[in-house]
């Protein structure tokens, strides 16, 4: 695996720095699982961060805590939109295993109750 991504091993967020159409990054604290050399992201399909990498899909990764704060250093990335049923499953799945099954749900219901829909970010290595 390569070194950079090895920081994000065992940590509990990412912070996602997407760009909008100006060029300004907007860095966003997410949860985030890890298989292999890549990074899934599930968040609500219609967010900013969502519509900056369907524009743009160069970004920058690094650990951080809850508020952001970083505990690693950046990496540059490269995120698309995946939208197939089984990557779906495959997400949420981890994303229990990581999170804790009652916790993700809770969220997953809060996202439904607002009306939303989740769609996942691949996340690799530039």
């Amino acid at each position: 695996m390569d070194d950079r991504l090895q920081q994000f091993n065992g940590q509990p967020f990412l912070n996602l720095e997407s760009f909008r159409k100006n060029g300004q990054g907007v860095k966003t604290p997410v949860w985030f699982i890890q298989d292999g050399e890549v990074i899934y992201v599930r968040t609500v399909a219609n967010s900013g961060k969502v519509k900056r990498v369907r524009h743009n899909g160069n970004i920058h990764i690094f650990p951080c805590e809850a508020n952001g704060n970083p505990t690693g250093e950046w990496v540059q990335a490269q995120a698309v939109e995946v939208t197939d049923q089984k990557t779906a499953e495959l997400v949420a799945r981890l994303l229990e295993n990581k999170y804790g099954e009652e916790r993700v749900r809770q969220f997953g219901q809060a996202t439904a109750a607002r009306g939303d829909t989740y769609t996942v970010l691949k996340i690799e290595r530039r």
